[in-house]
């Protein structure tokens, strides 16, 4: 949301305290005057061009609280952030019979895993603010971002995280990480969960790491590791997913054997010349493919193609 909202429309942002999750509005976040909160109760006499959904269950807010029907009254956009919940194969996108609703995938491993049906599909890749190169690789220690670790567990790879700590310490940010330690059954200078910080802080903190683990075995590519790269960190990830085709060799190791994944975090670690000059040539990797005016004019030609109504 934070790359979305930097785009040239106005955004209106449901907002109300007592619907936590469905209404959080800008949460805090220092997005441009554009990105405007509003009442539930009164999005209904807004004049809207376009309605961006992102869960199931907002296709029945907006005939709620707009009081319109989404893809028939109201031109609509579905983004889908996840792989399938369930098997691949046998998993239908909840808009595989509906024509007209624009379905919005952030990779394009995620739309050949989910069977769209009949539902128009396109892939707008991730596009991220640069924060700066701020890598220093000080520590001599990993860095990963994973929320919820102990309850997605294999999703996102946190058992792997107990074996590749064997090569260094790594540090976990992000929410529900803390006591993760006690879940490997590892000591916490192995393994330590950091917790979950504020962006500005939380990029710091990972450019002082020597090198970036990337574990999830069923996401999309996760965001962490762009900025990361964006950071002029080196990346060590597993092979699944989206992470392949987005992580050049230039920029560190991809692989789906954790032993060589632990090599590889050896090396950055043991050779910090090395880690500083992938890191830079992940940070142009990340510049090239994951810029933020790229990622809206994309946005830009979507949102006035189906504005105009051309997409239903």
């Amino acid at each position: 949301m934070t790359s979305f909202v930097q785009g040239r429309h106005r955004y209106l942002l449901p907002y109300d305290a007592e619907l936590g999750d469905w209404a959080r509005g800008r949460c805090g976040r220092a997005w441009p005057g554009n990105a405007i909160e509003i009442a539930p109760a009164d999005l209904a006499d807004e004049d809207i061009d376009v309605v961006v959904l992102q869960r199931p269950h907002e296709l029945d807010l907006v005939s709620e609280w707009l009081r319109r029907s989404p893809g028939s009254d109201l031109p609509a956009i579905y983004v889908e952030h996840d792989t399938p919940h369930e098997h691949a194969t046998l998993t239908r996108h909840v808009l595989a019979d509906r024509a007209d609703i624009q379905l919005v995938h952030v990779t394009h491993f995620n739309r050949l895993m989910w069977d769209n049906g009949r539902c128009p599909t396109t892939v707008i890749p991730h596009g991220v603010l640069d924060p700066g190169h701020l890598y220093t690789g000080e520590l001599p220690r990993a860095a990963t971002i994973i929320n919820e670790p102990v309850r997605r567990w294999r999703i996102t790879g946190t058992d792997l995280l107990g074996p590749l700590s064997d090569a260094t310490p790594i540090d976990v940010y992000g929410m529900g990480t803390e006591g993760l330690h006690r879940a490997l059954r590892v000591a916490p200078q192995r393994v330590c969960g950091v917790g979950d910080f504020t962006q500005d802080r939380l990029h710091v903190e990972l450019a002082r790491r020597r090198v970036f683990v990337h574990v999830p075995r069923w996401t999309s590519l996760g965001m962490s590791v762009i900025e990361a790269m964006y950071l002029g960190m080196p990346i060590v990830a597993l092979g699944t997913t989206e992470a392949s085709a987005s992580i050049p060799a230039e920029a560190g190791v991809v692989s789906t054997e954790p032993g060589i994944l632990a090599e590889a975090i050896r090396l950055f670690l043991h050779e910090p010349m090395f880690a500083q000059l992938t890191g830079k040539a992940a940070r142009h990797w990340a510049q090239a493919n994951f810029g933020i005016d790229e990622f809206v004019a994309r946005w830009d030609r979507l949102l006035t193609y189906i504005a105009d109504g051309q997409g239903g």
